[in-house]
Parts: structure tokens; sequence; C-alpha cells
């Protein structure tokens, strides 16, 4: 990864959270830590009205897992799973409306910003490594089916 690409993707990943916690500035520092601030006081706001709800999410993935956690600690969220849980396991007591409203939209947009990201990374690197195109495998019409014929005396003919 080039060093320009690697500030491109932090910055749209800057201006997705800045979109998600309702930010009125470019990703600037100052104006991003006073919007996680208020993400922060909308979630203690949500938490007073409602009960929190034990949530458990499974990731696909250790990337998905890994960028669900850190934002989950950005806002303040400690999350956990239970001995005997898989891994791909994320567990966390949040109020449903912070999960429906903030939460799980910004995880899905920044998800699909960075599967973006290492689809073509890693299409580029197997085009340099291999020398060949990088692509899915052709997609063919459904064959038609294979039909059998049974001679008289054959055990599965009736």
């Amino acid at each position: 990864m080039t060093e320009t690409a690697e500030k491109q993707l932090v910055l749209k990943l800057q201006r997705i959270e800045a979109l998600f916690s309702r930010a009125g500035s470019d990703g600037e520092r100052v104006a991003a830590q006073m919007a996680r601030e208020r993400i922060k006081e909308r979630l203690q706001e949500l938490a007073a009205k409602q009960p929190e709800i034990e949530y458990r999410f499974s990731m696909s993935d250790q990337w998905s897992r890994h960028l669900f956690v850190a934002l989950m600690r950005r806002y303040g969220i400690v999350p956990y799973r239970y001995r005997g849980q898989r891994r791909t396991t994320v567990m966390a007591r949040l109020t449903k409306p912070f999960v429906d409203e903030t939460l799980w939209p910004e995880f899905l947009e920044l998800q699909q910003t960075l599967t973006d990201y290492f689809d073509h990374f890693t299409d580029r690197v197997i085009e340099q490594a291999l020398d060949i195109q990088a692509s899915e495998a052709e997609e063919r019409a459904t064959p038609e089916p294979i039909r059998l014929s049974l001679k008289s005396g054959d055990p599965g003919q009736r």
C-alpha cells in the first residue's frame, strides 16, 4: 500500500465517521473529536431513557471484527465475548436506537469502504505477482441434466 493511498483511505474513513457523527466540518481533528463527544453524549442520553440490551454480533472475518471492536471502543463501549464463544462473536450492552441509528450504519459504511479497498489491493497484488488479470471465474449457463436410461433388470428400475 502506498503512503498516498493509505492517507486517502484514512481521510475517507474520517469523512464517513464525520457524516455519522453529524459533524459540520471537513473532518478536522478538533471537529472530529467534538463529533465523537456528541455521539458519546447521545449514547449516554439514550442509555438514561432506554434500557441497554445485550447484543451479539457475528463478524464474518477478522478485518470486520477488528473494525467493529475499534469503532465501539472509540465510543466508549466495552466489547466482550463469553468463554466458549467463537472469536467471530462480539458482545456488547447497548441501546437499540444507538445500534440502529449510529453504530451499525457507520460500521457498514466503513466496512464497505475497507472491503472495496482490500478487493482492489488484492487484485493489484495478484496481477503484479502472477502477471495475469485477477477476476472472477466466468459464468456459464446451467447444463442440461444428464438423463440415464436404465436397462431392464437394473436394480434401480421398477
